[in-house]
């Protein structure tokens, strides 16, 4: 075979190789136009509006919430699409009966217990509501419907929220919420099913590096994860910050984020970087950490191992796709992420009105 051939071929083998082991970005739901449409049928055929939370079932089916909607919905393995709770219409009603027939306020984020019942942060409800696995039924589990800040130490079914926005259960079972109108992220025990305050003060106000949980104001706490040592990690919306919460030594640490707002920083220390509102917060199985930067219309993820920011989907700029190269896919202020077992991403991909799909 002619030398400069075989180099040609060795060259093509190696680009093949390196565009089969790229990622790739596809949408998994939307059209990319607002509605409300597409039950039964394909999940990419369907109208969305203003996905947010998203996560992959205990059912192996990926569940997502509507926020104008006002519904949580369901792709099945199949692709196909079907809405499990709410009605469409806004609301706060339908406790004790089916949840197809119940109305929510603005959900943003749901979460599975042990059980696989679905919890939902039914935001401008000021409630936590729950979705019964095995009868269908909706109820609310914590919050009294009206805004403020009570109840710690009762029950949490007559405390007092204010927009609770992102929730998630501990590695013990109990549910952790960002209640970000009081600024602070609440515990729910979910044996005894009491309600404390487990970070925050009340007020908005700088959190310092080293400073102990206890005692500690939070500026806008808006969402929240574990990592598999135990650890609470909380993104601040108003604080443009990330923050590592040591359960067991009870300390906060500082990990991404100067404080001030931009799309600043990739590629070096997190510390230094600035953010953009982040509205989401995943933790990978490998410690890495994936920020929903909403208005720096961007994923981001914090390499724990290095403490390096980079961005992983998005150009910083808002629009609409396409896929393929998930640095040349636009988005428009997603509010959702989770991340598999695998690695790969589920994103809720608000103004696009599509739930998106990054394959490692």
């Amino acid at each position: 075979m002619n030398p400069r051939c075989s180099h040609a071929i060795l060259v093509l083998l190696a680009i093949l190789a390196i565009r089969a082991d790229a990622a790739t970005i596809r949408t998994i739901a939307g059209t990319g136009k607002a509605g409300y449409s597409g039950d039964g049928g394909p999940a990419t055929e369907a109208r969305l509006d203003n996905p947010f939370g998203v996560v992959r079932g205990p059912d192996g089916a990926i569940w997502f919430c509507e926020y104008s909607n006002h519904v949580v919905r369901r792709i099945s393995k199949e692709g196909v699409l079907t809405t499990i709770a709410g009605n469409g219409k806004m609301g706060y009603t339908g406790d004790g009966g089916p949840a197809t027939a119940a109305t929510m306020n603005q959900p943003h984020e749901i979460r599975f217990d042990r059980d696989g019942n679905l919890f939902i942060a039914d935001m401008r409800n000021h409630a936590i509501r729950r979705w019964d696995a095995k009868t269908k039924v909706l109820t609310t589990f914590a919050g009294n419907g009206q805004p403020g800040y009570s109840g710690d130490g009762g029950p949490a079914a007559k405390a007092q929220f204010k927009q609770p926005h992102s929730i998630q259960f501990a590695p013990n079972g109990d549910l952790y919420v960002c209640d970000i109108g009081n600024h602070v992220v609440r515990r729910i025990d979910m044996e005894t099913g009491l309600i404390e305050t487990f970070a925050g003060t009340g007020k908005a106000g700088p959190t310092a590096d080293g400073s102990p949980i206890k005692g500690t104001p939070l500026n806008g706490p808006r969402s929240l994860d574990f990592d598999r040592d135990g650890n609470l990690w909380v993104a601040t919306r108003e604080g443009n910050q990330v923050f590592k919460f040591n359960l067991k030594k009870g300390r906060i640490h500082h990990i991404a984020g100067t404080g001030k707002k931009g799309f600043t920083g990739n590629g070096g220390p997190a510390k230094e970087a600035t953010l953009s509102g982040p509205k989401g917060i995943a933790l990978a199985p490998n410690g890495d950490v994936h920020l929903a930067d909403t208005e720096s219309h961007s994923i981001r993820r914090i390499k724990t191992a290095t403490g390096i920011m980079e961005v992983v989907v998005g150009t910083g700029v808002l629009g609409d796709g396409p896929d393929g190269d998930p640095l040349a896919c636009k988005l428009a202020r997603p509010h959702g992420v989770f991340v598999e077992a695998d690695g790969t991403l589920l994103i809720g991909d608000s103004e696009t009105h599509r739930v998106r799909m990054l394959k490692p």
